[in-house]
C-alpha cells in the first residue's frame, strides 16, 4: 500500500513516486510538497522574491511535464529539480545582474533588505558587500551558477555535476576558480569560507 500524498515514505523514494505519477498524475504532488521550499528559496536567492513564486512554480510544471523522461541512472531528483530551476533562472540573466549591481551600489541595502541580508548571510558570514556584490555580477553564468547551487541551494559536488550536466571535476575546477576570483576582488577574504571571519 502506498502512503498519500504530501507523505513521504523513504528518503530514496523519488523515483519511483516519479514512475507512479506516470499513471496517477496526482502523485507528483509529493515531489512538489518536498522540494518546493528548497526550489523557492534558491530562486529567491538569486532573483528575489518578486518572481521567486512564478519560477518556482515553473519549475515543477516543466519537472511534471518531462517526469516521464526522468531517468534515476543519471541522478537524483533533487539535483535534477536544481536544474530545471537554474535553467529558467537563466532566463532572467539580465535581472540577475542588475540585482548584483544594485547591491553593489546601495552597498547591500536594498528596499526589502530583511529577506536579501538573509540570503547573502548563506554566501558569506559578513552580509553582502558591495564588493562581493560586484564580484558575483562579474562571474561567467556557469561559475555563478554553480557557486550559488552550493550556497544558496546547499548542494553538493556531485548534485550541482548533475544539476548543471557536468563532470564533477569541472564543479570542483569551476568552485576553485570562483574562490580565488573572489578573494581577490574582497582583498584575501573567502567568503565561501565555513569558518568565522575574524577583522
Amino acid at each position: 500500500m502506498t502512503a498519500p500524498p504530501g507523505v513521504v515514505d523513504s528518503q530514496g523514494d523519488d523515483a519511483a513516486v516519479i514512475e507512479r505519477s506516470w499513471h496517477e498524475p496526482d502523485r507528483f504532488r509529493v515531489i512538489y510538497d518536498r522540494y518546493f521550499p528548497e526550489i523557492y528559496r534558491y530562486v529567491a536567492g538569486r532573483l528575489g522574491r518578486d518572481v521567486a513564486d512564478d519560477v518556482a512554480a515553473e519549475t515543477f510544471l516543466a519537472a511534471f511535464r518531462k517526469r516521464d523522461r526522468f531517468d534515476p541512472a543519471r541522478g537524483a531528483v533533487r539535483p535534477w529539480l536544481f536544474g530545471i530551476a537554474t535553467n529558467l533562472v537563466g532566463q532572467y540573466r539580465r535581472d540577475e545582474s542588475r540585482r548584483y549591481a544594485a547591491l553593489a551600489r546601495l552597498g547591500g541595502d536594498l528596499p526589502g533588505g530583511e529577506h536579501d541580508e538573509r540570503v547573502a548571510a548563506r554566501v558569506t558570514a559578513e552580509g553582502i558587500r558591495p564588493q562581493l556584490a560586484r564580484a558575483l555580477a562579474a562571474l561567467p553564468e556557469g561559475d555563478r551558477d554553480a557557486l550559488l547551487l552550493v550556497a544558496l541551494g546547499g548542494l553538493g559536488y556531485e548534485e550541482v555535476a548533475q544539476a548543471l550536466e557536468i563532470p564533477s571535476g569541472t564543479v570542483g575546477s569551476r568552485l576553485s576558480r570562483v574562490r580565488r576570483k573572489l578573494r581577490e576582488a574582497l582583498g584575501g577574504t573567502d567568503p565561501t569560507s565555513t569558518e568565522e571571519s575574524h577583522g
